[in-house]
């Protein structure tokens, strides 16, 4: 080669090399990513998951479709939506929240699979190990199921006098066992009695939360059910009509009203993902990309429903929150 075609061909390397991941792989396609949620706060994820792939090179509209599939609370809809993902050829599907990702796995054969669960994904079978999944799931680990505890405890610190606690939840939640066992270890360590209200459905979900009468609960705790997450809003304006702390996992909760939370927001989970999902799309193979765990949690407290409902905090309490929303 002479030297003026090395120079040329260096050249050209370095072109390539320097120009956005999503350039050097494939110009002028437009890649179809799969998203299935259960609405309410989880819609989030998309928005994060959005902005964090535009930083990555792949906007919407240009480099990428979504398709979104929200179930709106109801379980039973995502393995066909799963499916029908797949028959449709997507590049892959981003299942949202534990639940959902099982449904997704067991409902599909080939097509890749990046998740986020509260639950640790080896324990469920995702995966073979953090570091190397070896197979076609990885993503985020949320980490929200063994935090249970935790919520709880706080729960106890801004209610001082706590002594039952009520918290939802759909029974057949393949799930969600793991968080209610830590739920009934740490209510009989802090002496709280765990009001327990299984529910099968939105509807019954409303309505036992409305028949709620004054004495059976002095607060509301989630323990990361879906289903139930699917009605957050709802939930926390009808615990604040009846005067209710609520304790939830994710930010925008509190942000919405809910007195406090212990978690992360699920626009973050989105944006976090949001890596996972540009190196598959680029070719990379989901079973060598390490699952990342989620570390950076943030207690938040609302200061506005605490006087709307009538609770003084105490300033060490306040003190000790991430932030508070005044």
């Amino acid at each position: 080669m002479s030297q003026i075609r090395r120079r040329q061909f260096l050249l050209a390397l370095g072109a390539l090399l320097a120009a956005p991941p999503a350039v050097v792989a494939q110009q002028g396609r437009v890649y179809r990513v799969g998203v299935i949620h259960q609405g309410g706060p989880y819609s989030a994820v998309i928005d994060g998951l959005r902005d964090g792939l535009k930083e990555l090179g792949l906007e919407e509209g240009k480099q990428l479709v979504f398709h979104v599939r929200d179930g709106k609370g109801d379980l039973k809809s995502v393995e066909a939506a799963a499916r029908d993902l797949e028959r449709e050829q997507v590049d892959l599907i981003y299942a949202v929240t534990t639940s959902v990702s099982l449904l997704v796995k067991r409902a599909t054969k080939s097509v890749p699979i990046v998740f986020y669960v509260g639950i640790d994904p080896v324990a469920l079978g995702f995966v073979e190990s953090f570091r190397m999944p070896k197979g076609r799931l990885t993503g985020i680990h949320g980490r929200f199921v063994e935090l249970t505890a935790k919520r709880l405890e706080l729960l106890k610190v801004i209610v001082p006098r706590l002594r039952r606690v009520v918290t939802f939840y759909r029974p057949d939640n393949a799930g969600l066992q793991q968080s209610m066992k830590i739920a009934r270890e740490a209510a009989r360590q802090l002496k709280v009695e765990l009001v327990e209200r299984p529910v099968a459905s939105v509807k019954e979900l409303q309505a036992g939360l409305r028949a709620l009468r004054p004495g059976e609960a002095e607060a509301l705790l989630y323990v990361t059910d879906v289903m139930v997450g699917s009605q957050t809003e709802w939930i926390i304006e009808t615990a604040r009509a009846k005067r209710l702390p609520t304790m939830f996992a994710d930010n925008q909760s509190a942000t919405k009203g809910a007195l406090a939370s212990y978690g992360a927001s699920y626009y973050t989970i989105g944006r976090l993902s949001a890596k996972h999902v540009q190196r598959i799309l680029l070719g990379a193979d989901p079973g060598t990309l390490p699952v990342e765990q989620l570390d950076r949690l943030h207690f938040v407290i609302n200061l506005k429903t605490a006087k709307a409902i009538g609770l003084t905090i105490p300033p060490s309490v306040l003190a000790r929150a991430d932030e508070v929303i005044r």
